[in-house]
């Protein structure tokens, strides 16, 4: 995956003389008060990713001591499902909220794409431009033009269609909203923006005692040593786009930035130097953010800034130290992080004027190290505890900002934690579930949740408990008089069977590989090796899955073929009769296979692109998409276009344990508020016509709900 030639540009203005980016600087938020908007009614809406309905009820019964605000909200109007998107992944969820549309119109429909020539995976919610460069010497080039990252989702925000309509909006985080479109208010990015060091943020991992674990080549986990008391290592940053591309990784180099840390056994902590900058750790500390520049080029020509954290676990008997993904310093962003571009430098100010230097990354919750087992699951909860009392702070200040405005207008905020630890830390509280440890489980886990008594098991249900304070001071600063909305993209359910879909197609005959080529050996085999779609023969392939739910018929004049290789990877499948038919035929098997272990169904349902999308951009839609049962899903490797050695396989680890990217049946999301809700069912695209109509804005082209309050 090509990451982004923005970090190239403050060095490309002065090269060529062009400005392509200014740094923003803490000036102060830019509006045109020459125009005064007149005063709006309030309405606040609070966006909890992962909120699931039936699990907030059950939370409420079983703690009612610890619930009186979700218990009072729930008093109000009630706990109302909201139907979710289709397939219900957040980006694709979030960006029918965005639009008011369903993904025929905005064209998202995964995590994860596919290149049309290389049938490989690319990003779903941004697209880049073709890259121009020179050749100089020794390796090295001239960036001119192109490389930029856009958005590839279709449709207007609603918060621009407010704009449009001079209705003020501060938007907070909301997903999918990278490249950062501009309201009349803020705009902040979420979950989708890249990190500084890639473009979904890798951990590294530094210790004298390295895993043997070929599974984990692919994570940054740096060999070091304690030599007289130093360990001498380096910090990973972005690819240097003055660099050639390497022939092996298809990518330029990474910047890198030398890091020292002075190891004191006798005293039990450590000094990280990072950049002139030196942070003081104990063992189990985790460090503030500590900024850092990476030079692209001699004489601090295409300096770039970043932020990181580190956490020390232990200096003896073996050294091991984790730094956080590099995030793009919203001080002075490398590309923006808000809307106005100083907007983020203004709330990373030191208290009081700010909340400091925070979390910028589409996914602060870091998932990757828990998953490679580099943090155990109370370190994970630990730094995820850090993501959210940073919400927290945000969202005062963000109250704060919107409460001393006389004009309202709109405040959307989003709350990330709930899906992303549900995500790693469900099979603790599920123990049905094959990875879970009930000895573990057991273990008290007081000190995360703060809660006398608690253990591991109770996580999902403390997650949501962590939640209830922040409601009550949210309904208690917007007042009566403000509709409030407390909305969730999709519910959750356990991931206990994990399904290869490519692997499926294989053995039915749908997918086949070229001559001499086999599918993956079990991941314990020391001979095991990933096997991607690179080795399909597309001469004889009819179908092949790529995302976490998309199935693709291998379609003539569709899929194209690949001009770098010497065979002809045109699609094969007729349109018309032919493709009908094996769609079809592909939707009754995948909904007619069991699991001879469980006996219980994989797939819920089999949806044909045309039978449940509408819009311009139907075409680009996946021909199938797969809702899979309550405990199933496809596989990481699947989904990345990889083909297993195993159709089903129990989920031991490595991955989600708990999940939403199933059936939309399966994980609808949750809709309450301090307003009379309306008869019938609601989905997110009518939340999206709700939010519109509360200020007379007409829905825009393309969109299909319909209001949900009285």
């Amino acid at each position: 995956m090509r990451f982004p030639r923005w970090t190239t540009y403050p060095a490309v203005a002065l090269l060529v003389g062009m400005i392509v980016i200014a740094v923003p600087t803490p000036r102060g938020f830019r509006y045109d008060s020459s125009v005064p908007a007149p005063d709006r009614q309030r309405v606040v809406v609070i966006g909890v990713d992962g909120l699931d309905p039936e699990i907030l009820a059950e939370t409420i019964e079983r703690y009612p001591e610890h619930t009186k605000h979700w218990a009072a909200l729930a008093a109000m109007q009630g706990i109302h499902s909201l139907g979710t998107s289709n397939p219900p992944q957040s980006p694709v969820a979030w960006s029918n909220f965005i639009t008011g549309r369903n993904p025929g119109g905005h064209g998202i429909y995964d995590f994860i794409h596919r290149d049309l020539t290389t049938r490989m995976a690319v990003p779903s919610t941004t697209k880049a431009t073709e890259a121009h460069s020179i050749s100089l010497f020794d390796g090295w080039i001239l960036p001119l033009f192109g490389g930029d990252t856009l958005s590839n989702r279709s449709g207007d925000s609603f918060w621009s269609l407010l704009r449009k309509a001079g209705v003020p909006a501060d938007v907070w985080r909301v997903p999918a909203n990278f490249p950062v479109e501009e309201s009349l208010g803020l705009s902040f990015s979420g979950m989708m923006t890249p990190a500084l060091d890639s473009a979904y943020g890798e951990f590294t991992f530094y210790t004298t005692n390295p895993p043997t674990d070929a599974r984990l080549t692919e994570h940054k986990i740096r060999a070091v040593s304690v030599r007289n008391g130093v360990v001498n290592s380096f910090l990973e940053g972005p690819p240097n786009a003055f660099k050639a591309v390497d022939e092996k990784t298809h990518e330029p180099p990474s910047v890198t930035v030398p890091l020292k840390v002075y190891v004191d056994e006798a005293a039990g902590g450590a000094a990280v130097e990072l950049d002139g900058q030196v942070v003081v750790l104990r063992p189990g500390e985790w460090s503030e953010f500590v900024s850092v520049n990476f030079s692209s080029l001699p004489a601090h020509l295409a300096d770039v800034g970043g932020i990181v954290r580190f956490y020390l676990r232990s200096v003896t008997p073996e050294f091991e130290m984790y730094a956080s993904p590099v995030n793009i310093d919203p001080a002075a962003p490398a590309a923006p992080v808000s809307e106005p571009a100083d907007a983020s430098a203004e709330l990373a100010a030191l208290p009081p004027d700010g909340i400091g230097p925070y979390y910028t990354q589409g996914m602060a919750e870091d998932v990757g190290a828990l998953k490679a087992e580099m943090l155990t699951p109370p370190e994970f909860m630990d730094q995820a505890q850090l993501v959210h009392d940073e919400s927290e702070r945000m969202l005062d200040w963000a109250l704060d900002r919107y409460l001393e405005k006389q004009a309202g207008g709109l405040l959307f905020f989003y709350f990330s934690s709930v899906d992303l630890c549900c995500h790693m830390m469900w099979r603790h509280s599920d123990e049905q579930h094959p990875h879970h440890d009930p000895v573990f489980a057991a273990q008290d886990s007081s000190k995360w949740s703060k809660r006398a008594g608690s253990t591991w098991k109770d996580t999902v249900h403390d997650l949501y408990l962590r939640m209830d304070p922040v409601i009550g001071h949210i309904v208690e600063r917007v007042g009566p008089d403000a509709t409030l909305i407390v909305m969730s993209d999709h519910g959750f359910a356990p991931y206990r069977r994990k399904f290869s879909l490519n692997t499926w197609l294989l053995e039915n005959g749908y997918l086949v590989l070229k001559d001499g080529a086999t599918k993956e050996l079990a991941e314990s085999d020391p001979k095991h090796r990933p096997v991607y779609l690179n080795e399909v023969d597309w001469s004889k392939t009819r179908a092949y899955g790529m995302g976490f739910q998309g199935l693709y018929l291998n379609l003539a004049g569709r899929e194209l073929d690949d001009p770098q290789t010497p065979e002809d990877e045109s699609g094969i499948v007729q349109r018309g009769a032919e493709a009908d038919a094996l769609t079809a035929e592909l939707k009754q098997k995948l909904e007619a296979l069991n699991d001879e272990k469980t006996g219980e169904r994989v797939v819920l349902r089999c949806d044909r692109a045309g039978d449940v999308y509408s819009g311009d951009r139907v075409a680009d839609a996946p021909d199938l998409v797969v809702g899979y049962n309550a405990n199933y899903g496809n596989s990481d490797e699947a989904s990345v276009g990889r083909i297993p050695d195993a159709v089903l396989s129990d989920n031991l680890g490595g991955t989600f344990n708990g999940s939403h990217l199933m059936a939309p049946d399966v994980v609808q999301g949750i809709l309450m508020s301090n307003r009379p809700v309306r008869p019938g069912t609601h989905g997110l695209e009518d939340l999206t016509v709700e939010i519109l109509s509360r200020y007379g804005v007409q829905p825009g082209p393309g969109m299909t709900g319909h209001p949900v309050l009285q």
